[in-house]
């Protein structure tokens, strides 16, 4: 196992010598269940005389051809051979499945190899065998046992996702859970979830189409289950602290995270160009150059400079009525990245969590979230990832009209987006948009580091050229006193946008900032803007300390506001493709200076936000408190009428 930089790489010969123990357990072993009940799927009949084995077996290079597992014994290989019905030869779906497990319990035992080496459990294993264990030891010897079965476990699940990922196909397979779990040590913990997944094609795989659904399904479900078994298991840390790389197979194991093909999204949707969004001035300029600091990303080093510097937006909301512009926002900035991406090679993975996602299935719309953001946060892609109309997808907590499933799907992106575990590494980009943001449970909104308000064209210039736009060129209607796109100009549009928010824009949030400058002056030092602060906070509780971080964020987003040359975007070699340390120098030679005025205009903006959500959402409440009251009222005159 050599080493290289902050990864180990798991050699080709360590892997292979694991082999033939893979295949061995693979064609047979015995198990009986001490969790697991085994299923009643029915055994399908055979005409007497007809043996239950095929008489050839494909010549799979590497495949072993014999059997010698006793008839009550576990036989997967057999089990996926008997899937499609009898065929005497193994299809080539077949074929990659059994390679694909033979492969991935041999990295599983090579990794359970070196973690033995990391934490002196192989000494202990010999020290036992021979009798020599001291009692003293006993317990650390079991805990690393545990942890070894663990890894084991872990990285065979993982292993079989990531190398069969791309035979998946559109047929899905809900398997329910794993309850076979064994953690005794790694051989009887593979043991215990073959044994699983023989249950479970003999349940589900009733064709050839459900084999490779099958097994995805249970490692899927297996990673989630060790995963969450980690989180208490102690000794662990040989495994999660370090990295293996398999070359061969382009497959790194980084402790209890998931790898996936950096394979990236084939686009359909129709991506609008800069130009052709009219007005939405500080949204469009912020997402140009979102669109350009994500192509920052350094795979090897597995960073984004932008990330490291404090200057980069992880988490978004995109606010504004309904026809201001969010879809085609969405259009452009996913056109940008896709042109950015196809310029200089880079996978980019662009998904959509939507109201589709939303299922009646017990915790289904949970794993559905969940998968969504695995997705999206591939260290191995550029990612961008939107929730179109949030407030109908994720509900509010404690609102009895949300559904269970809606409520999974809150908790899923509460901790995804800013939980114990987030780690931002530059890579991707999350988007939350609604015409109706008051809707959004606090807390999950108040996780959207950047506000972006889509308010649609504002000004007559706007309308003129939004108009000229639509209607396109098939007309001879003549311009007249116009510079068409003139007003669209981005650099002097955002200044102005920004120049606005000198002052605050939401009536109750005037009121504080007229308190505060009347006793204390201009706010020009940080305790001045810190009273400011205070002010907002008592005038509306929601605003805690994550608003502070997200107005800082945004602070220093400003201090990198400057422009990513196209040219280095056409040509990659001029940054993209250079060294992490060079990037992140080229990059700080071209930041600005924070200044009041950027602190000042991003408190106004956030704060602005944040009571013109209250102030929406108490309206809305109360016109609906007015309605009922008024349907009572009118219930009453009728009612008394009808009685006289």
């Amino acid at each position: 196992m050599s080493v290289s930089g902050d990864q180990m790489e798991l050699r080709e010969e360590e892997i292979r010598a694991h082999y033939d123990a893979a295949v061995a357990m693979l064609e047979g072993f015995d198990h009986t269940p001490r969790i697991a009940k085994p299923g009643e799927a029915p055994q399908p009949e055979r005409s007497s005389g007809i043996g239950t084995r095929r008489r050839f077996r494909s010549t799979t290079p590497g495949l072993v051809t014999r059997s010698t597992a006793r008839p009550e014994g576990v036989r997967l290989l057999e089990r996926i051979e008997s899937s499609d019905g009898g065929d005497a030869l193994v299809s080539p779906v077949q074929a990659t499945v059994m390679q694909s497990l033979r492969r991935a319990i041999a990295i599983a035992l090579a990794v359970g190899d070196g973690f033995s080496e990391a934490t002196g459990l192989t000494a202990l294993k010999k020290e036992n065998l021979e009798g020599r264990l001291p009692q003293a030891r006993s317990a650390e010897f079991a805990e690393l046992l545990q942890a070894e079965a663990l890894a084991v476990l872990y990285t065979f699940a993982n292993g079989v996702a990531f190398l069969l990922a791309s035979s998946a196909s559109e047929v899905t397979v809900e398997l329910g859970g794993i309850d076979e779990m064994l953690t005794d040590n790694a051989q009887l913990a593979l043991h215990g979830a073959l044994w699983e997944l023989d249950q479970d094609l003999e349940r589900f795989a009733d064709g050839e189409a459900k084999i490779v659904a099958v097994v995805l399904a249970f490692a899927e479900t297996l990673m989630e289950k060790v995963g969450l078994r980690a989180q208490t298991a102690p000794r662990l840390g040989a495994f999660t602290g370090a990295s293996w790389r398999v070359e061969a197979d382009d497959f790194t194991i980084q402790g209890f995270s998931p790898a996936r093909k950096a394979k990236g999204t084939a686009l359909t949707m129709q991506f609008k160009k800069p130009n052709e969004v009219v007005g939405n001035h500080i949204a469009k300029y912020q997402a140009m150059k979102l669109a350009k600091m994500l192509m920052a990303y350094d795979f090897e080093r597995k960073l984004n400079p932008f990330a490291e510097m404090g200057g980069f937006i992880f988490t978004f909301m995109g606010d504004g009525k309904p026809g201001t512009g969010k879809t085609t926002l969405i259009q452009m900035m996913a056109g940008l990245i896709n042109e950015y991406c196809l310029n200089a090679g880079y996978p980019f993975r662009y998904q959509n969590f939507g109201i589709d996602n939303i299922d009646s299935y017990q915790g289904k719309s949970g794993q559905n979230a969940r998968a969504f953001i695995d997705n999206v946060l591939d260290p191995n892609v550029i990612g961008f990832g939107t929730v179109d109309d949030i407030d109908q997808i994720a509900g509010k907590r404690g609102d009895r009209q949300s559904s269970a499933g809606q409520q999974e799907v809150t908790a899923v992106l509460m901790e995804a987006f800013a939980g114990a575990n987030t780690v931002v590494r530059g890579n991707c980009t999350f988007g939350m948009f609604s015409n109706y943001p008051e809707n959004v449970d606090d807390a999950l909104r108040q996780r959207a580091g950047a506000r972006f308000l889509v308010d649609g064209p504002q000004t007559r210039d706007d309308y003129v050229d939004i108009l000229a736009l639509l209607l396109g060129k098939r007309h001879d209607i003549p311009l007249g006193d116009h510079e068409l796109y003139a007003a669209q100009e981005i650099k002097k549009a955002v200044a102005r946008s920004f120049e606005q928010h000198g002052r605050p824009q939401e009536d109750g949030l005037m009121r504080v900032w007229d308190a505060t400058e009347a006793k204390l002056g201009k706010l020009d030092t940080i305790a001045k803007i810190g009273t400011y602060l205070k002010g907002i906070q008592e005038a509306d509780e929601r605003f805690t300390g994550r608003a502070i971080k997200n107005i800082t964020d945004a602070v220093k987003v400003r201090a990198m506001d400057f422009e990513l040359p196209d040219e280095w975007m056409e040509q990659p070699d001029l940054f993209l493709f250079k060294p992490y340390d060079e990037k992140l120098k080229m990059l700080e030679d071209m930041r600005q200076p924070i200044t009041v005025d950027m602190v000042i205009q991003e408190v106004n903006r956030y704060a602005d936000s944040e009571f013109r959500y209250a102030d929406k959402s108490d309206e809305v409440a109360i016109e609906a408190m007015v309605r009922d009251f008024g349907r009572q009222e009118e219930a009453r005159r009728r009612y008394a009428e009808g009685r006289e």
